[in-house]
């Protein structure tokens, strides 16, 4: 396997069926010039049949057939339209010679059908839009569909929900490899949340905190103004006005998860991005997120992230360049 930092060629697989949204999604996290943020940024190019083209109407011209893909280090296969239809030979060959060869592959929506029909989930969890995660299951029965989720990560071949899921997944991809920093300065730039982690539920009705009814909205700003504070749910309920059951149940739909695991995860995001910008020891990262002592940042943080937060920092220090 190519190794997290050199994941910089990102071909997009196109085959004439794919959603021209999830095409753009991509193109713009991976194929537009970002050296300001992170140099150096990626090489994108888009692999297709000769004379193909998006919906029926959409005309793609590159000289890069599907058989690039082998030589790429990321490869991103979007939304297959007919679900109803096995997806097209070439590109499942092509896709999975990629990864055989030491590629990152990524489904958006229903281009998970194309990995699976690849076998490369045989065994493994993976999401798709809940509309197919039926028919995904039923079809290839040796692969683990959980539908309740946004994406899933097996570092090597990732899966995601819907065409929003496949931003999400692709600003994911970006803080694997250039951090949280760099992440959430591309997200601000495409005016889109800086995180959703993969394990949100899909149903979720208003994932982003501005709007949400009920003063939320403001509540959950006024908790990242204080995660240094040991924030409880009864402060929570406090500063928003209304008892502790109520509180629960609105955190709870409106972004799929309890009021302290949220703290939580803003906690580990925090501590993400002062190891990153900043020359702060562990402990006193841990005092600025409210995480108290190194013992427990460091806990919370490889429970979180699955790496320790020196190594975290030795990784993505620096890497980053401040953003408008």
């Amino acid at each position: 396997m190519r190794t997290v930092p050199d994941m910089h060629t990102v071909a997009l697989a196109v085959a004439g069926v794919q959603s021209l949204l999830e095409v753009a999604v991509a193109h713009d996290v991976f194929g537009l010039h970002r050296s300001d943020l992170a140099d150096p940024w990626y090489d994108f190019v888009v692999c297709a049949p000769a004379t193909v083209s998006i919906g029926g109407w959409f005309q793609v011209s590159t000289p890069h057939g599907l058989d690039r893909l082998v030589t790429a280090d990321t490869v991103i296969v979007p939304w297959n339209h007919d679900v109803e239809q096995p997806p097209p030979a070439e590109l499942v060959d092509a896709v999975r010679a990629a990864h055989e060869a030491g590629a990152r592959v990524a489904s958006i929506c229903t281009g998970a059908f194309v990995l699976a029909a690849a076998g490369l989930l045989d065994g493994r969890r993976a999401t798709t839009h809940w509309m197919h995660a039926e028919r995904l299951a039923r079809r290839h029965p040796r692969v683990q569909v959980d539908p309740d989720v946004l994406y899933i990560d097996h570092g090597d071949v990732l899966t995601s929900a819907g065409k929003a899921a496949g931003l999400d997944l692709c600003l994911h991809l970006v803080r694997n490899d250039h951090g949280s920093a760099v992440a959430n300065a591309l997200a601000r730039r495409l005016v889109v949340p800086p995180h959703r982690s993969g394990g949100q539920a899909q149903f979720i009705p208003a994932p982003v905190p501005s709007g949400v009814d009920g003063g939320l909205g403001a509540l959950l700003g006024w908790a990242l103004e204080r995660l240094d504070e040991p924030l409880t749910v009864t402060d929570l309920a406090r500063q928003a006005r209304m008892s502790e059951r109520t509180l629960t149940r609105q955190f709870r739909s409106a972004t799929g998860t309890t009021p302290l695991q949220w703290l939580l995860t803003q906690r580990v995001h925090r501590a993400q991005e002062l190891l990153e910008t900043t020359d702060h020891s562990v402990e006193q990262v841990a005092a600025r997120t409210g995480l108290g002592t190194a013992a427990t940042l460091r806990r919370h943080f490889h429970r979180t992230l699955g790496v320790a937060p020196d190594a975290y920092r030795r990784s993505f220090h620096g890497r980053s360049r401040p953003a408008a």
